[in-house]
């Protein structure tokens, strides 16, 4: 299988097998460098080139990365630090009130509930998740939750203990049918998943930088519809609230229009602008070409692991599945498998006694080979 990227994008992928991009993935080199030249620049020069301007506009770029990305326009994306930040902040906004719900399921990652929850504490509204069958949530379970009370449906696109993905058009229809807000946390989806917010109209959807998009630590972005944005206020407001940022005058607060109104704060600029990079760069390399190269990674895992009587936890059909594989083997320990792969510079993760891998563009046919060889010298060792 042809790589799709070059060794200097990720120079140590080389170094060890590296399959757990769901948990933190490497971080393309033109990333690091933006973020490292932002922070040499600042800590040298202080804001004598990082000035005014520059810090107003320090955003324009990521908006319009992440704007292409996802097939929307750049003025309905908001930066910030980080999805739960985002999410909190919107979910402030929303604010569902004591007679309504919020709808997502139990297996989700909990900073995708509790932002509502945290909400619900004051306002009272329900919490209802749908239960899971067999590590895997039916589509169907998530839509009969959903009523004329719902506000809002928050799922994350991919799930990231067993790699299921959610139909986000059925999602959609169903919340809508109700008149519910789908709010999507795409950290496991964005960057190896194609998502097109024109053909599936999602009200808002967030995703972290440090996963499949290959940036860094502390960044982030958001998509909100205008529907949406024209009438909410920001749960969270800071100085870059107002329209005018550097129009300082504590009496008063106009917001910015679209997304940006959700913009509030400085943080560690050179964050956003390595997730800037990194966006970029995916998207010149195809989000529909990463999507193609990481399912054959997955498929000649799965072949492996299938063919090592391994019992995968993960769905199997292209309806379902992502390139997340979850898998565990009977009468053997996932977690001593874990630590010897790591000893043998194999890096994977635990959830919920499975072993998770995760292969992304970094990954070849060699890894996957690499990986299956050193399970099969545990097993046979153990």
């Amino acid at each position: 299988m042809k790589p799709i990227i070059s060794e200097k994008d990720f120079p140590t992928a080389n170094k060890f097998v590296y399959l757990n991009t769901a948990n933190v993935a490497l971080t393309f080199s033109g990333a690091e460098q933006g973020l490292k030249d932002w922070v040499a620049d600042v800590a040298q020069n202080g804001s004598n080139n990082f000035d005014e301007h520059a810090e107003e506009n320090v955003f324009n770029d990521l908006h319009k990365a992440a704007a292409r990305m996802i097939n929307a326009a750049e003025e309905n994306i908001a930066a910030g630090s980080s999805a739960t930040e985002l999410l909190c902040s919107l979910a402030w906004a929303v604010f569902p009130g004591k007679e309504q719900n919020v709808v997502s399921t139990e297996i989700v990652f909990p900073s995708t509930v509790y932002p509502w929850q945290r909400v619900a504490n004051d306002s009272g509204c329900e919490i209802r998740l749908a239960k899971e069958k067999n590590n895997f949530i039916h589509l169907d379970d998530i839509i009969a939750l959903i009523d004329r009370h719902t506000a809002v449906v928050c799922i994350s696109h991919v799930e990231y203990g067993n790699g299921q993905s959610f139909d986000l058009e059925r999602l959609t229809e169903a919340a809508h049918k109700h008149n519910a807000l789908l709010v999507v946390d795409a950290t496991q989806s964005a960057g190896a998943i194609p998502i097109d917010v024109q053909k599936c109209p999602v009200d808002a959807l967030i995703s972290g930088a440090y996963k499949w998009l290959c940036g860094p630590f502390g960044a982030a972005f958001m998509y909100i519809a205008p529907h949406l944005s024209e009438k909410l206020e920001p749960g969270l407001v800071g100085f870059r609230s107002h329209n005018h940022m550097w129009d300082l005058d504590a009496s008063r607060i106009a917001y910015p229009l679209g997304g940006q109104k959700f913009e509030f704060s400085t943080m560690a600029f050179g964050c956003a602008i390595g997730l800037t990079r990194s966006i970029e760069f995916l998207n010149k390399v195809g989000v529909e070409n990463i999507l193609q190269y990481n399912r054959q990674l997955a498929d000649t895992l799965i072949a492996g692991l299938c063919s090592r009587d391994a019992v995968i936890t993960s769905p199997l059909n292209d309806r379902d599945r992502s390139s997340i594989v979850t898998a565990y083997f009977k009468n053997v320990d996932s977690k001593a498998i874990i630590k010897r792969l790591k000893e043998a510079s194999v890096f994977v993760s635990n959830r919920a006694g499975s072993i998770r891998f995760s292969p992304h563009l970094y990954n070849t046919c060699e890894d996957i080979d690499i990986v299956l060889r050193e399970i099969d010298s545990i097993i046979t060792n153990q």
